[in-house]
Parts: structure tokens; sequence; C-alpha cells
């Protein structure tokens, strides 16, 4: 089922707003455990989760900033 243009918009705000805040404080939180690690696998890990989150939210945001496909062209 595919997002309208207005529903992209509506749920890529709310990702932005709070979802990405909330991750973001999870990753924090999952970081401080491994503390102490060799230095490469922290910063492998940190890669690995600033990387992640953009693949499952990709549909949501693809073509977001641009004009609304299905609005009717004022003539």
């Amino acid at each position: 089922m595919a997002l309208s243009y207005k529903s992209r918009k509506r749920w890529s705000l709310f990702v932005l707003l709070v979802g990405l805040p909330v991750y973001i404080a999870a990753v924090w939180f999952i970081l401080s455990l491994i503390e102490g690690w060799n230095i490469w696998l922290q910063m492998g890990i940190c890669l690995a989760f600033s990387i992640l989150w953009a693949f499952p939210l990709k549909a949501v945001f693809l073509g977001v900033g641009q004009a609304d496909p299905d609005a009717q062209a004022d003539e």
C-alpha cells in the first residue's frame, strides 16, 4: 500500500520530531553500555547505527520536498 503525498509529509515530520530523538536516546544508551571496548569497534557500531535508521524510512521521505504530484495545476 503506497502512502499519499500528505501522509508521507505528516509521517516524515513525526519521524523527524519524535522518532529520531527517541532513536538517538536509545543509541546513546546502547553506546554507553559498550564504553571501554576497542575504539574501532565502537566507531563501526556508531557508523552502523547512523546509517541503519534511514533504510526503513526511505519510502516515507521519498519526494517529500517536491511539489504535490496529485495537486491540480493552476492555469
